[in-house]
């Protein structure tokens, strides 16, 4: 089959996909099974990678990211799930987290954290999902009421990324209770202060390496300067602006997941035999993944529209859940048919296939449901 490269791929995002396949092949792939027993990755590898110069890769240089752009970032998680490594957060950390303050931080707001965040000396996280509220973050409980230059910040949040690990979060709370989704305001919690407390980190059936914990604030007070935006109450739009860009990124991890899911079966079925021939010689093995490199090709075409999009300033709210919903549930698909391929040995965990069909699922849930992503589209219509 002919060498697909995405056209957003420029020789410059090349030239950096080999220091990120050195350093996921390196640093990520062999660690797997020791993450997941401590249910994180090790905490020096946060600051070995700002060594490197892979965090905060879109950030401008003033902050001491790369000054890159997004497409870095895109190619770092194919890099990352490449190499099989489903347990560091750092698509969370780099193009969520940091874009945050970028977009909506004071000038002292982004040189007291960025540059932080961009070395490793702090793991970034955002705490948006409360025990009682999933996709539904009109309705979050959690409150931040202003008390004289302070917020006093309580509630508790769930399934957060990074949070057993994380030295600042991007709490989304109430500030005025009263107003629903015009009431939510993005306030920064530093982890040393008082009253911040983490909750065990979670026991999921799939990323048993990713760091994934409970957040409890009791009045916790932080500056009001750690508001994000100029004013209360600007939490709910910043929130929609920046998803698109969270959606964008379940899509590269699911597009990637197929891709990688496609190349170790093809390898498994040709190496595998059966009844005195390889497996691939099968009909309903050839049938089956000739299935699956269509759908990744499908998926990787319009995942490389959508980035080329975001690239240009134009992915929209309704595309990007298009993306999200679609590519996670044809990798989902994927994946479980290439599982069948490997028969008893798809069900062994130590088999990347048997992984890569846990940790996938996830994938239809988180970043709002691809239920909600449907909605989302549908209003459009």
């Amino acid at each position: 089959m002919a060498e697909y490269r995405s056209r957003w791929n420029t020789d410059d995002v090349e030239e950096f996909r080999d220091l990120a396949r050195q350093f996921c092949r390196k640093e990520l792939a062999p660690n797997q099974q020791r993450w997941a027993e401590q249910k994180s990755v090790d905490r020096d590898l946060w600051t070995t990678a700002g060594q490197v110069g892979l965090l905060c890769l879109s950030i401008p240089e003033d902050y001491g990211g790369g000054g890159g752009s997004f497409a870095h970032e895109a190619v770092l998680l194919e890099e990352q799930a490449a190499s099989g490594d489903t347990c560091w957060g750092v698509g969370l950390h780099n193009a969520i987290v940091a874009h945050y303050i970028l977009a909506y931080g004071t000038e002292d707001q982004k040189q007291a954290w960025l540059p932080k965040l961009a070395s490793g000396e702090w793991v970034g996280a955002i705490a948006m999902t409360e025990p009682g509220t999933g996709s539904d973050l009109q309705n979050v409980t959690t409150k931040a009421i202003r008390d004289g230059d302070s917020y006093v910040i309580n509630g508790a949040k769930t399934f957060i990324t990074n949070g057993g690990q994380a030295d600042l979060a991007i709490v989304v709370t109430k500030t005025d209770p009263s107003l629903g989704a015009d009431g939510i305001s993005l306030v920064v919690v530093e982890s040393g202060r008082a009253g911040f407390r983490r909750g065990r980190v979670l026991d999921k059936i799939g990323l048993h390496g990713q760091d994934t914990a409970e957040l409890f604030f009791d009045d916790v007070r932080v500056p009001a300067t750690n508001l994000l935006g100029t004013a209360e109450g600007q939490g709910f739009g910043q929130l929609m602006q920046q998803l698109p860009q969270e959606r964008l990124l379940i899509g590269i991890t699911s597009v990637a997941a197929l891709e990688a899911a496609l190349h170790d079966t093809l390898t498994y079925t040709r190496n595998r035999q059966a009844f005195g021939r390889e497996i691939f010689s099968f009909q309903n093995t050839r049938f089956t993944l000739a299935e699956a490199a269509t759908e990744a090709r499908v998926c990787r075409v319009f995942l490389d529209d959508c980035i080329s999009r975001h690239l240009d300033g134009g992915l929209d709210v309704a595309t990007a859940a298009m993306l999200k919903w679609w590519c996670s549930d044809r990798a989902m698909h994927v994946i479980d048919n290439c599982l069948q391929l490997h028969g008893g040995y798809g069900y062994m965990s130590e088999y990347r296939i048997a992984r890569a069909w846990t940790d996938q699922r996830v994938q239809k849930i988180y970043g709002g449901t691809n239920e909600i992503m449907k909605e989302i589209i549908a209003r459009t219509l």
